[in-house]
């Protein structure tokens, strides 16, 4: 056996340092573990990863770009905040996807509000009709009111947000929660209930 070439190390030398952790090659797991014990890098690599996913989810529920970016954001800072939360008892995507959806929700929640603002806003605003007009706009909206009254409650809150604010479906479905195949066949229950009901009070 040939002694070694290099001589035994002197006492007090001092070790190599380790090479600079890549983050970019460790596993989901690791980088969440990582995040979740404070580890600012990990969380910053772990919100890089799952920026396409988020964005595209949210541009997929909500139709205006600027909501959709909201929501986005808002996604991702709650991803930040809540990651404590994460316990791992489902895939950390689905978890992530619950997140962007309530974003979407409370999105869309505010502006649906901020339309019903800027609508009664609007009528303020609009000329004062004469009586006659007045009168029959007040026995339509009556006649309209109570027609969907007689609806399902989840009916009439789609057709309402269908077809009176113009929120698209994917937009219904973060509002409300329901699936967008729900809020189309609600959207069509209801027309169709109200054509029937409004032909049969008129004949």
């Amino acid at each position: 056996m040939q002694p070694s070439l290099r001589g035994p190390r002197r006492i007090g030398q001092e070790l190599r340092p380790d090479p600079p952790l890549d983050y970019a090659r460790l596993s989901e797991p690791i980088v969440i573990t990582r995040a979740k014990a404070g580890d600012k890098r990990a969380l910053e690599e772990l919100c890089a990863r799952h920026v396409p996913r988020v964005e595209r989810l949210a541009h997929h529920l909500l139709r205006d770009p600027e909501d959709a970016s909201d929501a986005a954001q808002d996604a991702l800072a709650k991803l930040c905040t809540k990651l404590g939360q994460f316990r791992g008892e489902a895939a950390f995507s689905t978890w992530l996807h619950r997140l962007v959806v309530n974003s979407c929700r409370d999105v869309a929640q505010r502006r649906l509000a901020q339309r019903c603002e800027q609508l009664g806003e609007d009528v303020r605003a609009s000329d004062e009709p004469g009586p006659a007009r007045s009168a029959e706009l007040a026995e339509l909206r009556a006649e309209l009111r109570g027609e969907l009254d007689g609806l399902p409650a989840d009916q009439a809150r789609v057709v309402v947000l269908k077809d009176a604010l113009g929120f698209s479906f994917p937009e219904i479905s973060a509002v409300s929660g329901m699936p967008v195949g729900t809020a189309k066949c609600y959207a069509h229950r209801a027309r169709a209930g109200l054509r029937e009901r409004l032909e049969r009070s008129a004949a």
